[in-house]
């Protein structure tokens, strides 16, 4: 069984990163589209840089951050300029720098679990806007620890313990859920314990 997670949902470029029951994970693919807004492309930059910095926090250099390694190589992998990824290394020691990881938990539509990974420097604002996207798409916040027990958490990604069968109405909600969260700019991923969901449109 497979779970599609869009990981930037709406956007021109999608990464579609599939997590399988055996707790293995990849890339499964780019989708193109022939013209990228500045706007858009703007918006997935913002993401990727915010990322780095983040993960930079603990340690600059990625040889001896493989989450750093891993942010900068899916960077270049969107056309990121190099220029703009070591500002955004820099910036992680600078004074002032409140960049932090944020977990958030939820439940979905059919009473799916969904943890929420993001990263900003306003905790308090990107709770309200989590909250506010649940509550227009069938989610319900959920308390800390109310849905992470149900992951177990691998180096790349959060995967369901116990995957839960879904029926299809509640099943394309949730993926209308998980594609408004990710337009957010401070979502990096969403994770579910959906045993498989409908792949997005283009």
């Amino acid at each position: 069984m497979k779970v599609w997670i869009p990981a930037f949902a709406g956007m021109a470029e999608k990464f579609i990163f599939i997590k399988t029951m055996s707790g293995h994970s990849h890339w499964a693919g780019i989708k193109h589209k022939k013209e990228i807004t500045d706007q858009k492309r703007g918006k997935v930059f913002s993401k990727l840089l915010a990322l780095i910095s983040a993960a930079a926090k603990t340690e600059p250099n990625p040889d001896f951050n493989p989450r750093l390694r891993t942010a900068i190589a899916t960077a270049k992998e969107m056309s990121v300029p190099q220029d703009n990824i070591e500002r955004a290394i820099k910036k992680a020691s600078e004074a002032g720098n409140n960049l932090e990881d944020l977990l958030f938990e939820a439940y979905g539509p059919g009473g799916t679990a969904i943890l929420i990974e993001a990263v900003s420097d306003n905790k308090n604002r990107a709770v309200q806007e989590i909250k506010t996207i649940l509550k227009e798409h069938n989610g319900k916040w959920a308390e800390s620890g109310s849905v992470q027990w149900a992951f177990e958490k691998t180096a790349e990604a959060y995967v369901p313990k116990f995957p839960q069968d879904v029926p299809e109405t509640d099943a394309e909600k949730l993926v209308t859920l998980i594609e408004a969260l990710h337009e957010n700019d401070s979502v990096q991923n969403v994770y579910t314990n959906a045993a498989s969901l409908p792949a997005p449109e283009e």
